[in-house]
């Protein structure tokens, strides 16, 4: 069955930056855009960021554009999120997500945390 794992959250200082990994299995990772959403304490979850089957085209919210980078490995069924510049408006728990076979797949999430 699809799964998503997601690692590499934790306590940073503002200014700071982390990466996020988020390993998939469970289905043809190559052939399906991933995204990365997140959900901070008492606010909906947002889409972040998008990122096509080669990675030839990316997409972000306006509120992390020119901040987070999202990639993709298909050799080792991974995407990341690179995330410069950090403050405390991040902090949120970040969730991979796939849609696959009229079906949405999440992440249990890693949680961010930027604070001094």
């Amino acid at each position: 069955q699809v799964q998503l794992v997601e690692s590499g959250g934790g306590l940073v200082q503002p200014g700071g930056s982390l990466k996020l990994s988020c390993a998939a299995s469970g289905f043809t990772f190559s052939r399906y855009p991933m995204s990365w959403y997140r959900q901070a304490p008492g606010k909906e979850r947002e889409l972040v960021a998008t990122i096509t089957t080669a990675g030839a085209s990316t997409n972000y919210a306006d509120s992390v554009k020119g901040r987070f980078t999202i990639s993709r490995d298909n050799a080792k069924n991974t995407v990341y999120l690179q995330m410069y510049s950090l403050n405390p408006e991040d902090t949120a728990v970040y969730y991979c997500y796939v849609f696959r076979a009229q079906l949405g797949y999440w992440g249990k999430g890693t949680l961010v945390t930027v604070s001094s």
